[in-house]
């Protein structure tokens, strides 16, 4: 193996110590579901094997699921009085589309070829008499502050974007269009699932945002971050009910619903402890590093993985460079210039790499590459050695 001179570990030793998944295979689909560093797991481990001799709620779990959300509140610039411990990202972003107080005529702005889970809660409003206004981009994911400021009407109450889509990489000029959104007293809701743990994504300028821990969070499945700006948690009703989140004094149910204070508004039951601690293990591991550096090495990759590709014959519907460049890279090639994305994909595959495979809306196959830190350059050299050496 290489000895990573740009890595962000002190050896190889330690790289392979941390994620033992390097140890015989290349991991590249950290945009879908990330492989568990070790760190993360042993953590889990210890929390269950604890918790086969003491309640499952002991106090040291406690102690680290309230850690959990002042980790949490760090990285993304909050409070952790605004941080609620849910996943997955769609639950977060349902209960802002089903929290608000909806009038017939009001108005959402969304993008049709989001990520799913970005695109239902908010379409779904329609139903209530609410507009739907869907984006139409020139190129996948391209939201532009332009773009967003021409669909606002006086009727427009929300905004709800993703930091960076999923197809094309595409990273949205978070605070500009978010600054935009809060001068015009409109709500901005955002899927930051592509971003968190990757580039730094702040909620100076937004009011609501989800993301599950199983992507670049580096996290376990199930176990996510849903920020409610103080200032408009009264604007928010929860719609997840239970003993946890309404006032229910030595747990006996009171005639008026009353909620509890901060990030508890919208926890209506016990938590995923064992995922939460595995979060915040992810999430320390990610602040030790450091996000600016995480993110540096992500486009050095990226730059690697690009000019490797593009001589044989690769196309790209990712930035290379530049504030709307990320970590993902997604890559299709002309027919006759080489085996298809599809075809690519399953030789990867059988040679222990592992990209993801996915489609437009129209159809096409695309290689999409989401390397984390972690990984090397020599590792992306590798990937264009065993495309290169493939034959029709």
């Amino acid at each position: 193996m290489d000895s990573a001179p740009m890595s962000l570990f002190a050896s190889e030793a330690e790289r392979l110590a941390e994620f033992p998944v390097a140890r015989d295979s290349i991991f590249l689909a950290h945009a879908g579901v990330t492989i568990l560093p070790a760190r993360v797991t042993k953590v889990m481990q210890d929390y269950l094997h604890e918790a086969c001799t003491r309640m499952q709620e002991f106090p040291e779990a406690w102690r680290a699921t309230n850690e959990t959300r002042a980790v949490a509140a760090k990285m993304l610039g909050a409070k952790a009085s605004e941080i609620s411990l849910l996943g997955p990202t769609s639950l977060g972003l349902s209960l802002v589309a089903n929290g608000l107080d909806w009038k017939p005529g009001d108005e959402v702005v969304c993008y049709q070829d989001d990520y799913p889970a970005n695109v239902y809660p908010w379409t779904d409003l329609a139903r209530h008499g609410v507009i739907v206004k869907l984006l139409k981009p020139e190129a996948p994911g391209v939201i532009t502050p332009e773009l967003v400021e021409a669909a606002l009407t006086p009727n427009t109450k929300l905004v709800a974007l993703a930091s960076c889509h999923f197809l094309s990489g595409y990273r949205i000029r978070l605070n500009e269009i978010g600054r935009m959104l809060r001068e015009r007293g409109v709500l901005f809701c955002l899927d930051a699932i592509q971003t968190l743990g990757a580039f730094e994504t702040r909620v100076d300028y937004v009011d609501f945002l989800s993301a599950d821990s199983h992507k670049w969070m580096l996290g376990p499945m199930a176990a996510g971050v849903v920020y409610v700006r103080e200032e408009v948690q009264e604007q928010l009703r929860p719609t997840l009910l239970g003993s946890w989140n309404v006032q229910s004094p030595n747990f006996i149910a009171q005639t008026e619903i009353a909620f509890e204070r901060g990030g508890r508004r919208y926890e209506p039951g016990v938590l995923n402890v064992a995922g939460i601690i595995g979060m915040k293990a992810g999430l320390e591991l990610l602040l030790e590093k450091g996000i600016p550096q995480v993110s540096e090495q992500l486009l050095r990759l990226k730059a690697k993985l690009m000019d490797g590709l593009e001589p044989l014959g690769f196309r790209f519907i990712s930035p290379k460079d530049g504030p709307n460049a990320s970590g993902i890279t997604t890559a299709w090639r002309e027919e006759g210039s080489g085996p298809a994305a599809d075809k690519v994909f399953e030789h990867l595959s059988a040679m222990k790499i592992s990209p993801s495979l996915r489609y437009d809306r129209a159809g096409k196959a695309y290689l999409r590459f989401s390397p984390h830190f972690y990984n090397t350059e020599a590792e992306m050299d590798r990937v264009v050695g065993e495309i290169a050496a493939m034959k029709e």
